[in-house]
């Protein structure tokens, strides 16, 4: 039995000590470490179970929203690391474009996690948030070889705007 179901803190480690398995705790998932079942996250099951959503483009959707919600997150962390530098006020173009970046991919995720009232709204998001992951990560660029919060920023940006234009290519 694969433990995908989320239960209780409490059920899940009744159950581990009763097994005798390594159990895989995270925020979104819980799975056996030793299983050949891949983790599936609550969006994807949430997603799955949507009836107005379409199957075709269920794993970029997906893939798009947790790329959108990662750079929201490192982007923030990022600029706040920026502000915590000696030299902080050579960043302040870097916190900017950090804060705008974050503040897209959070409103993007956000809409792309239910049904668009049209479809050129999510298209102008979408478009959007690659922009600013375009420009933010370039920006984080200039700084990474000497602040590896940037290096790990521009990564997370340059993920985030592929998935974006994945996704724009399918709808």
């Amino acid at each position: 039995m694969c433990l995908l179901e989320t239960f209780s803190r409490e059920t899940v480690l009744a159950r581990r000590h009763r097994l005798k398995t390594p159990l895989c705790l995270t925020s979104s998932t819980y799975r056996y470490r030793n299983r050949k079942e891949p983790a599936v996250s609550t969006l994807t099951r949430m997603l799955s179970t949507h009836p107005a959503r379409s199957a075709d483009v269920a794993a970029e959707l997906i893939a798009c929203i947790e790329a959108c919600t990662e750079c929201q997150q490192t982007c923030a962390v990022c600029a706040d690391a920026c502000l915590s530098e000696e030299m902080v006020t050579d960043l302040t173009t870097c916190i900017r474009t950090n804060l705008d970046c974050a503040d897209i991919c959070a409103a993007t995720a956000s809409l792309l996690t239910r049904k668009p009232g049209t479809i050129s709204v999510l298209r102008a998001a979408l478009e959007a948030c690659r922009a600013a992951c375009a420009a933010c990560a370039e920006e984080c660029e200039k700084h990474a070889d000497m602040h590896e919060h940037c290096r790990v920023c521009a990564d997370a940006c340059r993920r985030c705007e592929k998935a974006c234009t994945d996704l724009l290519e399918l709808i």
